[in-house]
């Protein structure tokens, strides 16, 4: 064995002359910056082989998968953050219901002035946060059928505390949910994406409020169907209630409703009737630093009404097509009158009645700057003028007070669309 040694060594040694001689031929002619390099090759392994791994390709390779640990890395920490969110979103969830628990059997809705706006942290785009928007309304929607179990399997007391628990939460929720969607329209405007699914979280609110509003119900109609207000908490051009039925033609008419509003400048257009060729046939609206103002066949008339208060009125108007004449209450008290206001021009039929909107074609074109912001509630319309002391009774809750002829304040006569919410109430027992 001793003598084979040599051999060995000798043959070892010729491979790594051989090794080096081929990296100096792979390399640049410039042999006065290049290196011998020294490895260390098994004997049956092939030395050209054993000299490509050692070149070029195998760097590409390394910085490649740099680059593909770095993208994980960054995957996994987009990850957490959209675990810290859904831990975040969650953790308000409970606080909610840990908070409004003990008040669930006060009715009502609670409002948090200031709360943090939580929802514009869900993500980076605006594409992401509408789809996580999308993805809380539904965790809220399933929150919903849960209640709706339970008020089926248990008493009505413990279903209405849970009941008034939830329409907490589903307003807090709603508001930030409308305002991240409203920033997002107004920052890109143009793009039918975010509308389409603007329109889809719109849908998902709409829903979630009419099974509020069956739950409150209870099954049975032990509520009358006029003890409601309506809720629009934001200004934009897709929060509405619209009439399920049209106004006759009226050559007379007394509009009589609740409004409480703070909103400023102006409190925005509480109601519109359009008809086919004509959007302005009979409209309420303060814009901007206006007074608040009557519009019959885009005819206008000054009312002085003073009501953005932050207080619960009742104001009424009554109209005749003979010279125009008008009158303006507030509160049962006459606070102004006037003529020629679209003299001989009768109401003409077939329109449609929005709530919280004006309208710029039929039935649509809103702008959100004369949208309503505030509450509404029992708004009732006759096609005759009603004297003063209906019209107080009106304002007093007297038993004695009529509802309208032409359109009468109920659940069964409204539709509600984009967000706007429905809570009990009572006029005069529930007054500021």
């Amino acid at each position: 064995m001793s003598g084979n040694m040599p051999g060995i060594r000798e043959g070892h040694s010729w491979q790594l002359f051989l090794l080096s001689f081929l990296v100096l031929e792979g390399s640049t002619q410039d042999f006065g910056q290049t290196q011998f390099i020294c490895t260390s090759v098994p004997k049956d392994v092939d030395l050209c082989a054993a000299t490509m791994q050692n070149s070029g390709p195998a760097e590409d390779l390394k910085t490649t998968v740099m680059q593909l640990r770095e993208t994980v890395l960054q995957q996994k920490e987009t990850i957490m953050n959209q675990k810290e969110t859904i831990r975040e979103l969650t953790s308000k969830l409970s606080r909610c219901e840990s908070q409004s628990l003990p008040e669930a059997g006060a009715g009502g809705r609670r409002i948090v002035p200031g709360a943090k706006n939580t929802m514009g942290d869900v993500s980076r785009g605006p594409q992401d946060t509408l789809a996580q928007l999308g993805q809380t309304l539904q965790t809220l929607k399933q929150r919903l059928e849960n209640l709706e179990q339970y008020s089926r399997n248990n008493g009505t007391a413990q279903a209405n505390s849970l009941k008034d628990l939830l329409q907490n939460k589903i307003d807090d929720m709603e508001k930030q949910v409308l305002s991240r969607v409203n920033t997002l329209e107004e920052t890109k405007p143009g793009q039918k994406n975010d509308t389409d699914q603007r329109n889809r979280v719109e849908s998902t609110l709409t829903s979630m409020h009419h099974r509020i509003t069956d739950l409150e119900k209870g099954g049975k109609d032990n509520r009358p169907l006029d003890k409601f207000q309506l809720t629009f908490p934001l200004r934009t051009n897709y929060m509405y209630a619209k009439a399920k039925r049209t106004l006759p033609e009226m050559y007379a008419f007394t509009v009589c409703l609740w409004i409480k509003s703070n909103a400023s400048p102006g409190v925005g257009t509480p109601f519109s009737y359009a008809v086919p060729g004509q959007a302005n046939e009979l409209v309420l609206i303060e814009w901007g630093n206006n007074p608040m103002e009557i519009l019959i066949n885009d005819k206008v008339a000054k009312l002085p009404f003073i009501i953005n208060d932050g207080k619960w009125h009742h104001i009424c108007i009554t109209w005749t097509t003979r010279d125009g004449m008008w009158e303006a209450f507030q509160d049962g008290v006459l606070r102004g009158s006037g003529e020629n206001l679209a003299p001989y021009h009768p109401i003409k039929p077939q329109g449609v009645l929005v709530l919280g909107q004006e309208q710029d074609t039929l039935g649509g074109g809103f702008d959100a700057t004369q949208a309503y912001v505030g509450e509404l509630a029992n708004l009732n319309m006759w096609d005759r003028k009603l004297s003063i002391g209906d019209i107080y009774n009106l304002a007093t809750c007297n038993s004695k007070a009529q509802t309208g002829n032409v359109f009468s304040w109920s659940e069964s006569n409204i539709e509600i669309f984009g967000g706007a919410t429905k809570w009990t109430f009572e006029p005069c027992r529930a007054l500021n």
